[in-house]
């Protein structure tokens, strides 16, 4: 262990690896990656939280041998910008409700109302507002469920005085789990998912947050808009009276009255500093016998401005089984690097296998009759085309 933790290799890997999982949700007007220049004010509780940085379960973490947010963003931004920091807010306003969220790690607390005050007047010397809010590391784990999914109150009054500020905010998340993010998503400019990255998230983030790395990441869960609409997932069966294309509600129909069936962030979400471009999806052919095999191609074009990975995602649904099948299942994807401006064609091969299932009896078979492929970025913004299998 004296060996192996925390050499210059591995440090260097763990932060290539935190960035390539943080999941950009929103970037209006393209506000992210931030300039190196003016002043950066960065406010919340998780800024300079050392012992939050890992997560649970991070047994051989050593705080005192890795950057806070705050250290990591500052080292990045050297003599080019000013730093400025507020802790903003506690956790939770009720003392024993953050007592138990932070557990083992816990944090200094100070009076709400001044750490808002001090909040406010380091945001108003600032070109740009970073606010690092969300979960902290004992809020995910054993024992730690939750009632309601939004960041929690205190939290979220900070966040609502900041953008009431009028400066462009850029909303550093952290999370162990899908949260519930409808106020955030209309009126924050940047979200930036950052999970808990491990000993290097200080690093990473700065990496992302001033364009040395493009974001990539996408969702491996479902963003909610609400707790009523939980169990939510993409690969879910089908109801007797689906709600048609296009709806929001109609009577008698499996949906909600205050509310849409869509997730706010869709299974295989996440967007980028630049921009792609899907060709169309195009099949060798609309039929396959159970040894043969159809190849599904598309044509992903870079069209922004910053060289980036794109995560191209293959989705397929067996129209009727002799079981209930999902409305779509994960099959295939493929991780691709393209230079602003440049094309590649990415093909992902369709045989039996990735048709198959346990029927009934508990047989791994795949069944003639019609399927659909779908090819895009995410689970919800696709192309669809269909073939059949005799």
């Amino acid at each position: 262990a004296k060996e192996k933790l925390y050499t210059p290799e591995h440090r260097s890997a763990a932060r290539a690896i935190a960035a390539e999982t943080f999941v950009l949700l929103k970037n209006d007007n393209k506000l992210l990656p931030l300039e190196q220049k003016g002043r950066i004010a960065l406010i919340g509780p998780m800024a300079d939280a050392r012992n939050n940085m890992c997560g649970m379960w991070s047994m051989t973490c050593t705080p005192s041998r890795h950057r806070t947010l705050l250290e990591g963003i500052r080292a990045a931004a050297g003599d080019k910008a000013e730093i400025l920091y507020a802790k903003g807010s506690n956790i939770y306003y009720d003392t024993e409700t953050e007592k138990a969220a932070t557990g083992i790690r816990p944090l200094e607390r100070r009076d709400n109302r001044q750490l808002l005050d001090e909040a406010l007047r380091v945001a108003s010397r600032s070109d740009v507002i970073v606010a690092a809010l969300g979960e902290c590391a004992e809020m995910s784990g054993e024992s730690a469920s939750r009632t309601g999914l939004e960041i929690p109150d205190t939290q979220q009054d900070l966040l609502k005085a900041l953008v009431k500020t009028g400066k462009p905010v850029v909303l550093l998340l952290f999370t162990g789990r899908p949260l519930v993010l409808n106020w955030e998503d209309a009126n924050v400019h940047s979200i930036l998912n950052v999970w808990f990255g491990g000993s290097e998230t200080g690093d990473a983030v700065a990496d992302v947050l001033f364009g040395k790395v493009t974001p990539s990441g996408k969702l491996t869960t479902t963003f909610p808009r609400s707790v009523g609409q939980l169990p939510l997932f993409y690969n879910h069966l089908n109801t007797g009276r689906p709600l048609e294309a296009g709806k929001w509600f109609s009577k008698f129909r499996s949906n909600y009255l205050d509310i849409d069936n869509d997730p706010l962030y869709p299974f295989g979400y996440g967007l980028s500093y630049t921009t792609f471009r899907y060709g169309d999806l195009q099949l060798s052919n609309n039929s396959m016998n159970e040894r043969g095999k159809i190849t599904a191609s598309v044509t992903v074009t870079n069209t922004g401005n910053y060289d980036a990975d794109e995560i191209v995602q293959m989705y397929i649904r067996d129209m009727v089984g002799s079981v209930a099948r999902p409305v779509k299942e994960l099959k295939g994807f493929e991780r691709i690097h393209l230079k602003k401006g440049e094309s590649r064609t990415v093909s992902f091969d369709i045989t039996a296998k990735q048709l198959k299932f346990y029927n009934s009896a508990l047989n791994w078979v795949c069944e003639p009759g019609e399927f659909e492929v779908m090819v895009g970025g995410n689970s919800r913004d696709v192309q669809t085309k269909k073939f059949s299998l005799q």
